[in-house]
């Protein structure tokens, strides 16, 4: 009989990338790889690469925990996914981290942007807003685990301090700046106000490459100076920091590794996130077949490109497993200790508490003994487990605390291209907008921003 070149794997809803149509999808394997089929009765057929470890993207499954919601949901269910976002009452998953964008107006013009902003898009949020946008949180989630302030750049916001006033008034496990660095880099005094919001605050700091030509194909501008003075002046603070890395293949992947061996060699630093570029927003150049990259691909360049990771070292992140891999170590006098391949998947899934902190799981908590019973001396077994970032547990004690950690997070956020509704409702990264709705972030930047609102609408009238 004649036969497909491919397997059939799963079915799931899609999104035509010509008119953000929901279509239906197959998942297939061929070739060692994943691919996306879909049907646009209007546009074609296409085809999309989503994975190129098979074994990986199956065992994914083995890491869905029972959701965990919000306290609140903001809006009813109407349309179907993902033309109802606020977030709407069939979502899946509460908010791990939730970003505020206090502003469109940033100092470059990325070519990557996933937003559009520049020194003349849009305006400022005002204070009040912001202040009913963290509000907002604050009710869905109680105590959210972590907020991200963000713009556009927001350290140019006139208000940018008594935002981060208000926001370590509430209760916010854990406070973010997402920032290109500029700022940071050219005032230290400004550096220096920011460390006194620690602890339980860090900076997510842009960093896309060591060559001034890929920052130029990015970003725009030479800001390799600019990140170096950058870190300088977190590591004379030892302000805790994130290295954000978009990727793009065939520009800065080949520094996957450089950028993780790097990262452990500065003080401030506690980890390295890989963000895929997402096609969404101004994104200059891009050409889909050839230029994206995949979660897979990252992880598969993690340890190609590093001597200390190994596979169960970067698993799959429970509150979202297609979409988000983590990876924790210790530093240790130089050395680096991987963490997560010792931690039983189990305790990851086990939603009894309805809760990611561990502080209080004795089963968890005595695995981490166990490991710093055989490599650590007897005085550091007070070691507590916490949470940071998405059922993230993390180490710390007296003698051993969060400037001891490293955790690599590879953070995928899917676009109409390799749209999967599955992934979609277990969205745990998101964005509250200025309707005061929480967005999910890829479906904020595909559908949900000024310029996208009209087709949202018409994609809605035609559900009805």
């Amino acid at each position: 009989m004649p036969a497909r070149k491919y397997t059939y794997y799963d079915h799931t809803i899609s999104l035509c990338p010509e008119c953000l149509k929901r279509i239906d999808a197959k998942i297939v394997f061929e070739k060692e790889k994943v691919y996306m089929l879909k049907r646009c009765p209007e546009h074609g057929r296409s085809k999309v690469l989503i994975a190129d470890d098979i074994a990986y993207y199956k065992n994914i499954r083995n890491y869905n925990k029972p959701s965990e919601t919000p306290y609140r949901f903001n809006t009813d269910t109407h349309f179907g996914c993902p033309y109802d976002c606020g977030l709407c009452t069939d979502h899946e998953q509460h908010s791990c981290l939730t970003v505020v964008e206090i502003t469109d107006r940033c100092n470059l013009s990325c070519p990557t942007c996933y937003a559009g902003s520049s020194p003349t898009y849009g305006r400022h949020r005002t204070l009040e807003e912001v202040k009913s946008m963290l509000d907002t949180i604050v009710e869905n989630e109680r105590e959210p685990d972590v907020v991200q302030i963000s713009g556009g750049e927001p350290t140019i916001h006139p208000q940018f301090f008594e935002i981060l006033d208000y926001a370590k008034s509430l209760p916010i496990k854990h406070l973010m700046v997402n920032t290109n660095g500029i700022r940071i880099s050219n005032d230290f005094e400004f550096a220096r106000r920011l460390k006194t919001y620690s602890p339980d605050f860090e900076i997510y700091l842009q960093f896309d490459s060591f060559e001034n030509s890929v920052l130029r194909t990015m970003r725009g501008a030479d800001l390799v100076k600019v990140r170096e003075n950058a870190l300088k002046n977190l590591n004379k603070l030892n302000l805790s920091t994130t290295l954000v890395v978009t990727l793009q293949k065939g520009l800065n992947d080949q520094e996957i590794g450089k950028t993780i061996n790097f990262a452990l060699r500065q003080k401030c630093v506690r980890g390295v996130t890989f963000q895929p570029t997402q096609v969404a927003g101004r994104l200059e150049n891009f050409n889909t077949e050839t230029d994206r990259i995949t979660l897979t691909e990252v992880r598969r360049k993690i340890l190609e490109q590093t001597d200390f990771f190994e596979a169960d070292d970067l698993i799959p992140v429970p509150c979202n497993p297609d979409a988000l891999v983590m990876g924790y170590a210790l530093k240790l006098e130089g050395n680096v200790l991987p963490l997560t391949r010792y931690i039983n998947p189990a305790d990851l899934l086990d939603n009894s508490k309805n809760t990611i902190v561990y502080e209080q799981d004795e089963d968890l908590k005595q695995q981490m003994f166990d490991i710093f019973s055989t490599g650590i001396s007897p005085d550091k077994a007070s070691t507590k487990l916490h949470s940071l970032l998405c059922c993230l547990p993390f180490v710390e004690a007296p003698e051993l605390g969060y400037d001891n950690l490293f955790r690599i997070i590879i953070m995928e956020f899917v676009d109409a291209y390799n749209f999967d509704v599955r992934s979609i409702k277990k969205s745990c990264v998101h964005i509250v907008n200025k309707d005061n709705k929480i967005i999910p972030f890829e479906t904020m930047n595909l559908l949900y921003r000024d310029d996208k609102i009209e087709r949202l609408k018409q994609l809605q009238k035609e559900q009805l």
